[in-house]
C-alpha cells in the first residue's frame, strides 16, 4: 500500500485495457481534518503554551508538517486569550507580543513548506490550455482550515459551560452549527481545487510572503536603529 503523504490526492491512472481514466479518489481533507483533531486534542492535555510539541508522526511527511502547523495555530489561539488580559503586567505583554509575532512567521513558513509539498506533487501535470490560477495556494486555503477546527473545538467548549445563561449556550449551540457546516464546505472545495490541479484545469504558483516589518532591511524602524 502506498504511504497517504505521496497519495493524499487525487492520481489519476491511464488503464491500458480502456479508454476512460480511472480516478482513484484519496481525500486531502479528510486525513488534514483528522490530524489536526488529533493535534488540538494534544495540545489541551495540559492546555499550556509552553508544552513542548511532541509530534507522533514521521519527520519530513506532509502529515507531521499539518500537525505541527495546527500546534503552531493552537498555541498561538492561546497566545491571543492571555494577551488579552486587561490585568497582564505591561512588560510580560510584551514579551508576549513578540512570542505571537514569532508564531506568526513560524505559521507562514509552514504554509509555505505545505504549499512546496503540493507543487512537488503537481509538478509533472500537463496543464490545460485555458486552466485557471486559484484566488489563493491550497495551503493558505489549509491554513484556514487548520484555523477552523480551532473555532470548532473552543466554541464546542462554550456550548459545554455549566457556568454560563442558556442563552450563551443557545447562541454557541447556533455558531457552532454554522462552523460545521463550514468546515464541510471548505473541506469540499479545497479537495476539489486539488482535483482540478491534477487535472491540470487549475494551476498553482507559490509566492513567498514578504513580510516587511519582520526584516531589518525593510522595516525602517529596525534599519533606522543601524544609524543612530
Amino acid at each position: 500500500m502506498l504511504s497517504w503523504h505521496y497519495h493524499c490526492f487525487y492520481v489519476i491512472l491511464q488503464s491500458k485495457f480502456f479508454d476512460n481514466q480511472i480516478i482513484i479518489q484519496n481525500m486531502f481533507t479528510e486525513k488534514a481534518n483528522d490530524i489536526f483533531r488529533r493535534a488540538i486534542n494534544d495540545y489541551h492535555v495540559t492546555d499550556n503554551v509552553e508544552t513542548p510539541i511532541q509530534n507522533p508522526y514521521e519527520a519530513g511527511t506532509i502529515e507531521a508538517t499539518l500537525y505541527h502547523k495546527c500546534w503552531i495555530d493552537t498555541v498561538q489561539w492561546h497566545f491571543e486569550d492571555i494577551i488579552r488580559d486587561p490585568q497582564i503586567d505591561p512588560q510580560a505583554a510584551l514579551v508576549l507580543k513578540r512570542s505571537i509575532d514569532k508564531s506568526n512567521q513560524d505559521r507562514t513558513d509552514m504554509v509555505e513548506d505545505i504549499d512546496t509539498f503540493f507543487r512537488e506533487q503537481y509538478k509533472d501535470v500537463q496543464v490545460l490550455a485555458d486552466a485557471t490560477i486559484n484566488t489563493e495556494s491550497p495551503a493558505w486555503a489549509i491554513d484556514r482550515l487548520s484555523i477552523l477546527a480551532l473555532k470548532i473545538y473552543h466554541m464546542q467548549e462554550q456550548t459545554e459551560r455549566t457556568d454560563a445563561s442558556a442563552d450563551h449556550l443557545a447562541t454557541c449551540r447556533g455558531k457552532l452549527a454554522v462552523l460545521l457546516e463550514q468546515q464541510v464546505d471548505l473541506s469540499s472545495a479545497i479537495d476539489q481545487l486539488l482535483t482540478d490541479i491534477a487535472a491540470g484545469r487549475k494551476y498553482m504558483k507559490v509566492y513567498r510572503q514578504m513580510k516587511m516589518y519582520n526584516d531589518p532591511s525593510t522595516n525602517p524602524v529596525l534599519y533606522g536603529q543601524s544609524k543612530l
